[in-house]
């Protein structure tokens, strides 16, 4: 399979190197040139089949061109290793838990398929490859422990001060070995310009091989189309239509259930949802695209003003804003929606994280306008990762799960950065010597 930048359809390269740049020359993000469509026969045998096995064949049809079925298989076992059970909120309405995995978040799925495609690709290679990793919350968490102990890979986190859960931050600052956590003196969006200008950087690149585990690398990006898929397989048979609302910061998300309905899955419509860092729902109503600084909000993993992922979200319907704009709805939230909601939907014996109560907002006001859908929303993390929060909101006590509560014990260890590119520079060249 060959892979296009969003920004010149004419750089194609192959899977290797997408995967191992991570981003173009260009600064585009890479796409499949051919996206393959599964068949209605094909589609029909999935509510029959286990998520390993829909995973067989939606990773096999767009990747038996690189890899051998037996790469492919052994894939998708070492990544669909936890459920993501869709269950019932009330009528016509289900969350997509997306909670399960080591981490208790949705990026656990692409920080294993990353990491393990990553390990295949580099096999026979004697280099050092340097993973950059810009997260505001849940991706550290999950590309660390991802990649943790792995062979010819060192991770590099870059997270913002003061702006990311304790609960979080243990997740990715305790681990060590090979996996190093930068404190940058900024914001989410400066630690994500920082990446970027590594990426770019001629003279950086001479001397250290680096990729990115975020969304914006193919190997962590693609797999998520597959819990699309598999909860789409799961939704009682019904002659409504079918919405899925993601509640969405950096749009790799949402940008990854475009792809599974590129590939053939009957979604009728999106609806990304976001807190106060609303650039795309304004584009999407009608505004300019216009990136502005993050503010933060309780739904912290969600606060982006730049989303990486927007040029594939308009890429993957051919440039057509018109389209995008049809196909996907766009709702924004304020801090207190988000807590009313949470304790709304709490009374009915649910208990939601802020980033999926946004996620619902989404989907509800989505469905008030449109009486003939059914809905899913994604969780996509579990309440646990922001106890704080949920706990003030709900007035109660959670009880973490065991792998939560034992990162609560480890010893942060970080590294404080400024948000300059050429201290950062300096501390990457710093590791050749």
């Amino acid at each position: 399979m060959k892979f296009y930048s969003t920004n010149n359809s004419a750089h194609q390269v192959g899977l290797a190197e997408a995967v191992i740049k991570g981003l173009a020359p260009d600064q585009g993000l890479y796409i499949p040139m051919d996206i393959p469509v599964l068949s209605n026969t094909t589609l029909d045998k999935f509510p029959e089949m286990s998520f390993q096995e829909i995973g067989y064949e939606v990773i096999g049809a767009l990747f038996a061109s690189s890899l051998s079925q037996e790469q492919i298989k052994e894939l998708v076992d070492h990544t669909l290793t936890f459920d993501a059970p869709l269950v019932k909120v009330e009528e016509d309405v289900y969350s997509l838990e997306l909670f399960h995995g080591p981490t208790l978040a949705f990026k656990d799925f692409g920080a294993r398929f990353c990491s393990k495609l990553m390990s295949m690709l580099m096999e026979k290679s004697d280099r050092t490859v340097r993973v950059l990793v810009a997260t505001s919350g849940d991706t550290g968490s999950a590309v660390a422990n991802g990649f943790l102990g792995v062979d010819g890979v060192e991770v590099i986190i870059l997270f913002p001060k003061g702006k990311v859960s304790e609960l979080q931050e243990k997740q990715f600052t305790t681990l060590g070995q090979n996996i190093t956590a930068l404190e940058v003196d900024g914001v989410f969006d400066d630690c994500q310009k920082l990446v970027k200008e590594a990426f770019l950087d001629a003279e950086l690149n001479t001397k250290l091989l680096l990729t990115s585990a975020n969304s914006i690398n193919v190997a962590r990006w693609i797999p998520q189309c597959l819990y699309y898929f598999y909860a789409y397989s799961r939704l009682p048979k019904s002659e409504k239509k079918v919405a899925f609302a993601v509640p969405s910061g950096n749009f790799g998300n949402i940008a990854a259930g475009i792809l599974a309905q590129r590939m053939g899955l009957p979604i009728d419509q999106f609806v990304a949802a976001t807190n106060a860092n609303k650039v795309v729902p304004d584009y999407l109503n009608g505004a300019e695209f216009n990136a502005i600084s993050s503010v933060a909000t309780i739904s912290n993993s969600m606060d982006v003003g730049n989303p990486s992922n927007f040029p594939r979200l308009v890429a993957l319907y051919g440039g057509d804003s018109k389209v995008l704009k049809d196909n996907v709805r766009g709702y924004s939230y304020s801090d207190e929606d988000t807590v009313k909601v949470m304790q709304e939907v709490k009374k009915s014996g649910y208990t939601m994280d802020p980033h999926g109560a946004v996620g619902y907002l989404g989907l509800k006001d989505f469905m008030a306008e449109n009486a003939d859908y059914q809905g899913v929303f994604l969780e996509t993390a579990h309440p646990g990762k922001f106890r704080e929060t949920v706990e003030r909101a709900l007035d109660l006590k959670l009880e973490l799960p065991e792998r939560l509560a034992s990162f609560m014990d480890g010893e942060k260890k970080v590294e404080a950065l400024g948000n300059d590119f050429e201290e950062f520079k300096g501390y990457l060249e710093s590791l050749e010597n």
